[in-house]
Parts: C-alpha cells; sequence; structure tokens
C-alpha cells in the first residue's frame, strides 16, 4: 500500500475512510449523480453526506447549480389530459354558435372560477360576444380551432425559466396568474469530479475489512476488540447539524411578558377567542354608531347570538350609553340590545378587563390588579406593521387611590423588563379611558416611531355600570408582536408567523 504521496499519507486517508465512501470510492468512474446512487445501491441522502467527507479529503470536488424550473401545477396535469377551459369551451361554442351561459357550465361541468376564465380569455381574443346571457361565436372556424401559446407551452414542460423565449414567457405569465396551472420549483443539481487523490485511491486495492467505530462495554469485558483496527476519526468533516426541540420564539416571549405581570404581583385572566358585541364594545363605552364596530375593522361570526349577563349590568350600560347617568352626556339616541348579542372575534383583549371588572365588583376585591396575553383579530389591511391576527398584553388596575403617576410607573417598568430603556409616552384618544395615552417606539431600520398601544384610567360610564359607582381603574393594553420585533431583528410582522423551518431553527431564544 502506498504511504506518502506529496506530504499526502495516503494510508491515514484510507484508515478514516467510512464504509459508505469506500463503497463509493470504487464507483467514482461514472459522472452522474443519479448513476452512482444507482451503482452503489445507496440512497442519495447517503451518497451526498459520503461525497461531501470525501470532498473534505480532497478526493473529489463537489459541485451544486440551483436553477427554476416551471413544473405543471395540480390543475396543469387535468387540463393537459382534458383541454384548457378556454378550450373546451371554444369547441363548444363553435359547434352550437350560440349557447346559454348556464347550459354551457352545466355542459362543461366547470367551477365558477374555471368560467369565468375561459369567457375572459376568449373575449379577449375577440372570438366571442355575450348577449343577454348567451355566449356567440364571432370569429370564424379556423380561429376557434387555433391552438393557443398557453396550450402548446404546456405541452412543453417541465421546463427551465430561463430558457423561454418572449412568446413563452407571456404564455407563462398568463398561466401563472390562474390557479394552480404551473408552478416554480427550485431544484438543485449536484455533480463531482474526482481529484488526483481520489484517482490514485480508486487504483488501490481497499481492504473491506470492517473497522470498529468504537467501544463498547461488552466488546471490553469480551476482548472482542482485540486485534481488530480502528478507524481514524475525521474531526476536520462538516457533520450533519442537528437542532434541539425549542418553542416557537413567540410563546417564549409571551411566557416571559406574563412572568413580568406575575412577579409585579398581577393575576391573569382569561375568555374566549369569541365574545359578544356587549362585551368588546358596549361595556368599554363604544358608541354603538363607531366605525371600529363595521365590517371593515371587526370580524362578525355569521349565525351566532350571544347570551346577555345577568342581573342589572346591561341596564346599567344602557344608561351610559344614553347619557342617563350623572355627568355624562352618552352617544345619544337609543341604545339597542341587538347590537350587544352579535358575535365578534375579539378585537382586544381589553373585553377580558371588562369582565373581570364585573367579577371584582361582586366579589367586592379591592384593589385589585389583573393582566391577560392573547390573541386579538382585527380587519386590518396586511402590511410590516399590520396584521389582522396579534398578540396583546392587557392590564388593570382597580383601587380608590389609584393615579396616572402609577399608570406611568407601571407601563415604564413593563417596558424596561422587556428590554426597552427609553420609550415616547404621547396623549391620545380612546372612547373608554380619560386621560388617555399613547407608547410609541422607534424602529430603527423603518426609521420611523411605531405605535405599541394605548393605556388611560377607565370613563366613569365603564366604571359605574359595574360598580355602581365611579372607582379609578388604570388600563392598558399594548400590542405585544411588535413590542417584541426588535429583540428578534424581525422588520416585518408577517415574518413571525411564517412557520419557515430553516428560520425558527436559527431563531435565537429569548434571553433578557
Amino acid at each position: 500500500m502506498v504511504k506518502k504521496d506529496n506530504n499526502v499519507d495516503v494510508g491515514k486517508i484510507v484508515d478514516s475512510l467510512s464504509p459508505n465512501e469506500r463503497r463509493l470510492i470504487g464507483s467514482l468512474d461514472c459522472d452522474d449523480l443519479n448513476e452512482l446512487v444507482e451503482k452503489t445501491g445507496m440512497d442519495k441522502t447517503s451518497v451526498l453526506r459520503a461525497l461531501s467527507f470525501l470532498a473534505n479529503k480532497n478526493v473529489v470536488e463537489v459541485s451544486s447549480d440551483e436553477s427554476k424550473v416551471i413544473e405543471l401545477g395540480v390543475n396543469g396535469v387535468l387540463y393537459v389530459r382534458k383541454g384548457l377551459p378556454e378550450r373546451r369551451l371554444a369547441n363548444l361554442v363553435s359547434e352550437k354558435k350560440s349557447v346559454g351561459m348556464g347550459d354551457a357550465v352545466k355542459e362543461l361541468k366547470m367551477s365558477d372560477n374555471e368560467f369565468k376564465a375561459s369567457l375572459g380569455a376568449l373575449k379577449k381574443k375577440a372570438l366571442i360576444n355575450l348577449v343577454n346571457g348567451r355566449i356567440m361565436m364571432v370569429g370564424d372556424h379556423a380561429e376557434f380551432a387555433k391552438r393557443s401559446f398557453e396550450e402548446k407551452f404546456l405541452e412543453t414542460l417541465p421546463r427551465a425559466l430561463d430558457s423561454l423565449k418572449d412568446e413563452e414567457r407571456f404564455a407563462f405569465e398568463n398561466l401563472r396568474s390562474r390557479k394552480d396551472i404551473v408552478d416554480v420549483v427550485e431544484k438543485k443539481v449536484v455533480g463531482f469530479r474526482v481529484l488526483e487523490l481520489g484517482k490514485k485511491l480508486m487504483g488501490m486495492k481497499i481492504d473491506d475489512k470492517e473497522l470498529l467505530e468504537g467501544l463498547s462495554g461488552e466488546m471490553l469485558r469480551s476482548g472482542k476488540w482485540k486485534g481488530k483496527k480502528f478507524r481514524r476519526y475525521d474531526v476536520t468533516s462538516d457533520v450533519p447539524r442537528i437542532d434541539g426541540g425549542k418553542r416557537h420564539f413567540v410563546n417564549q416571549s409571551i411566557d416571559y411578558g406574563k412572568r413580568i405581570w406575575l412577579d409585579m404581583g398581577f393575576k391573569e385572566m382569561e375568555g374566549s377567542l369569541l365574545q359578544s358585541g356587549f362585551w368588546n364594545f358596549d361595556a368599554l363605552f363604544t358608541a354603538q354608531d363607531h366605525p371600529v364596530r363595521e365590517m371593515q375593522d371587526t370580524f362578525f361570526v355569521k349565525g351566532k347570538v350571544a347570551k346577555m349577563p345577568a342581573g342589572g349590568v346591561v341596564s346599567g350600560v344602557k344608561k351610559a350609553h344614553e347619557g342617563r347617568i350623572e355627568g355624562s352626556k352618552g352617544w345619544g339616541g337609543e341604545f339597542n340590545e341587538e347590537n350587544s348579542k352579535k358575535v365578534v372575534m375579539r378585537t382586544h383583549t381589553t373585553c377580558l378587563s371588562a369582565q373581570t371588572l364585573l367579577e371584582i365588583a361582586k366579589k367586592k376585591e379591592f384593589p385589585a390588579k389583573y393582566f391577560a396575553l392573547g390573541k386579538c383579530f382585527r380587519n386590518e389591511t396586511v402590511d410590516w406593521s399590520h396584521g389582522f391576527e396579534f398578540n396583546q398584553t392587557e392590564g388593570i388596575v382597580v383601587d380608590e387611590n389609584a393615579n396616572f403617576r402609577q399608570l406611568l410607573g407601571y407601563l415604564v417598568e413593563f417596558f424596561r423588563k422587556m428590554g426597552y430603556e427609553k420609550i415616547k409616552i404621547r396623549p391620545g384618544y380612546f372612547p373608554y379611558t380619560e386621560p388617555s395615552l399613547e407608547i410609541d417606539v422607534f424602529h430603527p431600520v423603518h426609521k420611523k416611531w411605531v405605535e405599541l398601544g394605548g393605556a388611560g384610567m377607565f370613563r366613569p360610564e365603564v366604571t359605574i355600570p359595574m360598580f355602581g359607582r365611579h372607582i379609578p381603574v388604570l388600563a392598558w393594553g399594548p400590542g405585544f408582536d411588535r413590542i417584541i420585533m426588535e429583540y428578534f431583528k424581525i422588520h416585518d410582522l408577517r415574518d413571525m408567523y411564517k412557520n419557515d423551518l430553516n428560520k425558527l431553527r436559527d431563531m435565537r431564544v429569548w434571553d433578557r
């Protein structure tokens, strides 16, 4: 056996080869990865891993090339066999010259989306007109029979994205805008080249006898290791990364946020994600004609009717809205209990505070401190700082001696423990608090102040229906997801819930 070759100890290289590497060396006379898999009888993952180890020993050179390939989607496979919806409609119209839209849908057995797409495609080519609910043939039979760019393109798939000509790219873009006809898939092609050391090893007779990979207690007791050869460990090669299990980073942060409030002496309040309009809006003195209660801001649950709470709280809230409590003009107009019975996905966790106030009044639990941290839902336009689903942290302090300075103290301490030494507090407005404030932090990437949420002291219109008299209540409800964005270096709220496994594995652990 050759021992030295240009300062490379070939013997040591041979002794460090794993069983899979030894199997590979005898089959390196091919230049295709799939052929190598077939010759060795190993699975593709094992072959790639063994090639990586051999590359680290300068036996082979491994290369990889990534490309985007256009493939047929679920509907694309169906349409190659049955024809595109516009082709099937064109054949029907060409045969009958005029057909009712309802008859066409029934005969072709198309979905609404397919039928609309086929109508649009034929109208765009000026082959049909729609007259009084009928589809009228406009072009001649030759035009109807002519195969479209899209039909020709589907028959050529799969194709490399960068190989498309102008007319093919036009057809691709048209098909891509429709559901599940074509997909763009990123593919990685791995190749390898045998280096000089590899050629020498291929020409050598490598002993196939088993090398010991380690020692066990049984081997030591029996002496079976004696006379055997141990494989040299290759400590320089990359090994597969092993990711330990961990909680989602948002859940880690939520646990920490809850711990802050618990350490500050608060009790946790919980409740359903579905709430009545009464608790979500009315009990919080939100006018029944306020825009926030419209469909563009709130998710309403169809077919659900909430049960109103027992006791005098409903009549108390009704009086507050109608301006029939001392010192309040209310919102004017008559309070409608039917609006209160509508069921919504809660738009804030403040609805839990309203319910908890009533429980505190029943138990006469003064003073009292409660918090919540949970999901809320709003019909928002989604962008980097807004989502239709988000976490909010809520808190109330019920105390005859509570004041605005104490509210500021609770907020500053919470944000300090969350990692914000400096926050901006400015005057704000909410229907159910007075005085009110809003909390902002500066976003270093977007270079702008971002609102985290609001706080204030509940108005008498909120507290009197619960307690029968006004008792000072400190309240706050900043958005929690925005609070933790900076720590995790997330610059777009949409990235928090994408569930990209690679990014989740790399995400740092919450450790304040």
